[in-house]
């Protein structure tokens, strides 16, 4: 009796919390509805935000002071969202897009305008004029790396005080040491000068030698700290810029993709929730109620954490639900696997959750690390897709391995106890797939030859001798900003027209269309166009739609996805690789696991670059997203199977056990495996038949990096653990026969 009380308490607290995020998610609370979906900020390609465009004042700078400028201006960007874009265009001003946003005044602010910074000693400032005067300069905004408000306790009086935190960077640190060593022994003041007025005067206590400075001391409220760190930001930009203009821009991919996009998901969800009960039964059942779990916890705490959520975060989320169920999978074949043995279904629950237990953490784990490095080394999308893949990763473990759990043992106190409504593994004939291996590696090895083939065909027949078909993201293109008169509606039809003509003019599927708000207008952006291809289009918007010429502004712009963020993002890759295979090293006991693991990753990456090879998708920043999604289900996937083979190793080290391990250890995986695969790619199909073309142009290489994800943990993961095992082995054997 006991035992059923407390079995309905959990499933009462669990479906309440669940009530409570829905109707948080669904309506919010007070007027401004405050943590309901509708308050998620959403990027530029989802929802639209502010644009604001800069003139530089003054003599035109060199590129490499522009460059400087674009990467300043990217970094204070993305204060208010990570998925800020900067570019250049022709006439050499700085365009801005910030999603998420909708005040532009506000975000002008918050930008500012670029002043003079610069450092002074106390012995070389002059003040006697009105104005500061001074022959010396310790430092500039340039040797400014960061600078950034916060709140101390001090260790005497255990009272708050807000402080400016500043980094150098390795110049301006030795600069600003010799200074400080000067005027520390009489505690002299070095003067913070902004646009030729002091900002700050703080007294030199003690000399600073590792390149970070603290400004503590008159701050009365955080805002005025918060104050004297924007000025210094401001300050290291390296020209002086001016607001020409700024403007609300609405949703890049268009109100139809949302639309489809969210009926796609839907659909994709339900479909994954009816395959679950059909197929898993009770623990079905209780794994879709988990999973309903999951996203409205995960709406929440997108909101509730603030994030911008654009196509590529999105990705990150379809990962967490193939991750979430895969979670499920590997438990329910697990207690399905106990079952069969004759245990009871109390005792088939216990055991199943442990040994899952394993696959699970590893899983989640090596994919977790690859989010962490992504976050750190990354920026913008590549950002944003790391944070909501970190907080689904662990929203998913918590819900698969707690959720799940006691759902599951609260229906069985209730009485529903009975086999038939778990179901048990039936035992399957053992399949040979070590002794097949040489057909999968030529598969692969055709693949990847394929993959190359590709490349090198594109590279020498496309005219910019590009490998990919790569898109403004990534090199930059032509705005157009078009006022269409009075009389003309600007709606989905006009648009839909809009995108037609742009991609029969520029030969191109790659055209982005954002409504102006509060004109009549549309700023369009596709590849860039040669004169003829302008003239074309000119002449059709004024034949056609009654356009005046003088309304029509078109300009190149560069790229959004600067070298740096190009850099960052392979680097972070790269890095992540190498701390994955650390900890599948470290947690396997064998580098062979290990780097079995990343060429197999490897090898999954090559394919879906093979389909964006052949396919000529645009490639942008979804691309990036595609590809880290890919590593992430990749990794689960092969974690799986290893995990698996461990534990059947045990002591068999003939050539003829390992043959039998490997065959075992995926015959007994490959439900799983089968799975995880088709409720993964459930709503991802679904987005490829419902989604418009950007959002099609997104779906169809991640679908088949879902297909190849399944293929290789199937059929090469394992194998070539066996290959590479006999191989050293071998070796050894032969090193040994010398000796």
């Amino acid at each position: 009796m006991k035992n059923k009380k407390k079995g309905v308490l959990h499933l009462v607290i669990i479906l309440a919390v669940i009530a409570l995020c829905s109707y948080t998610t669904l309506v919010g609370f007070t007027k401004a509805h405050k943590g309901s979906a509708r308050n998620i900020k959403l990027g530029l390609d989802l929802a639209g935000g502010v644009s604001i465009t800069y003139d530089v004042v003054g003599d035109k700078p060199t590129d490499e002071e522009l460059k400087d400028t674009v990467t300043m201006m990217q970094k204070r960007a993305q204060v208010h969202s990570t998925e800020s874009s900067v570019v250049t265009d022709e006439k050499g001003r700085i365009v801005i897009d910030i999603p998420g946003v909708e005040n532009a005044d506000e975000v002008l602010a918050d930008l500012g305008k670029e002043g003079s910074l610069d450092f002074v000693a106390q012995d070389d400032m002059d003040t006697s004029s009105g104005s500061p005067v001074y022959s010396k300069t310790i430092c500039t905004g340039k040797d400014i790396k960061t600078a950034e408000a916060g709140t101390i306790q001090e260790e005497t009086t255990k009272n708050r005080q807000h402080i400016v935190s500043l980094k150098f960077t390795g110049k301006g640190a030795k600069k600003f040491a010799k200074a400080t060593e000067a005027a520390a022994p009489e505690h002299k003041v070095i003067y913070i000068v902004y646009d030729g007025k002091i900002i700050s005067s703080p007294s030199v206590n003690e000399a600073i030698t590792n390149g970070e400075a603290q400004i503590s001391g008159g701050f009365e409220t955080y805002d005025k700290a918060d104050d004297l760190a924007s000025y210094i930001r401001i300050g290291a930009l390296p020209v002086e810029l001016k607001a020409a203009q700024s403007q609300v821009v609405g949703a890049q991919l268009g109100l139809d993709a949302i639309q489809t996009s969210l009926l796609a998901g839907a659909i994709g969800f339900g479909l994954v929730v009816l395959f679950m009960i059909i197929f898993y039964r009770l623990p079905g059942l209780a794994a879709s109620i988990a999973l309903v779990f999951y996203l409205v916890v995960m709406l929440v705490a997108l909101n509730g954490l603030n994030i911008t959520l654009t196509l590529p975060g999105v990705a990150g989320i379809i990962l967490n639900i193939g991750m979430a169920v895969d979670a499920n999978v590997i438990i329910f074949t697990r207690i399905k696997e106990e079952l069969a043995t004759g245990k009871s279904v109390q005792s088939s629950i216990k055991i199943g959750f442990d040994k899952a237990l394993s696959a699970i953490v590893d899983g989640n784990v090596t994919t977790l690390i690859a989010a962490a490095v992504l976050y750190v080394k990354g920026s913008g999308t590549v950002k944003g897709f790391a944070t909501t893949l970190t907080i689904g990763i662990l929203l998913s473990m918590f819900t698969a391995l707690f959720i799940t759990k006691v759902l599951l043992n609260a229906m069985y106190v209730l009485g529903v106890d009975d086999v038939k409504y778990f179901g048990v593994e039936k035992k399957r004939k053992t399949i040979p797939f070590v002794q097949n291996r040489v057909k999968f590696f030529c598969i692969s090895g055709l693949l990847v030859v394929a993959c190359i083939v590709t490349l090198v065909a594109n590279k020498s027949s496309r005219g910019n001798g590009n490998i990919l078909n790569y898109g403004l993201d990534f090199l930059g293109g032509t705005s157009y900003d078009i006022t269409f008169p009075k009389d003309t509606t600007i709606d989905g039809n006009l648009k839909s027209e809009m995108e037609k003509m742009f991609i029969e003019v520029s030969g191109s599927n790659d055209v982005v269309i954002s409504e102006v708000a509060g004109e009549n207008a549309l700023t369009i952006k596709t590849v860039e166009l040669s004169e003829e291809q302008r003239a074309t289009l000119n002449d059709k918007l004024q034949s056609d739609y009654n356009v005046d010429e003088r309304n029509i502004e078109n300009q190149n712009i560069s790229a959004s996805v600067s070298d740096e963020m190009k850099s960052d993002a392979i680097v972070a890759v790269v890095i992540a690789a190498i701390f994955m295979l650390l900890y599948i090293w470290f947690r396997f006991k064998d580098i062979i696991f290990a780097g079995s693991a990343v060429l197999a990753l490897l090898h999954d990456v090559i394919v879906v670059l093979l389909v964006y090879a052949v396919s000529l998708i645009s490639v942008g920043n979804t691309f990036i997203a595609c590809m880290l999604t890919i590593v992430g289900y990749s990794i689960n996937a092969t974690i799986v199977i290893f995990d698996r083979i461990r534990e059947n190793l045990g002591a068999r080290k003939s050539a003829e056990a390992l043959t039998q391990v490997v065959n075992e250890s995926i015959t007994q995986t490959l439900t799983r495996s089968i799975n995880t695969s088709i409720t993964t790619a459930i709503v991802v199909v679904m987005l490829v038949i419902l989604g418009v073309e950007s959002v099609r142009d997104f779906a169809i290489p991640l679908l088949a990096g879902i297909v190849c994800g399944a293929y290789s943990s199937v059929c090469v993961t394992g194998t070539l653990w066996y290959s590479l095992k006999r191989a050293f082995a071998k070796e050894n054997q032969t090193k040994k026969a010398k000796a």
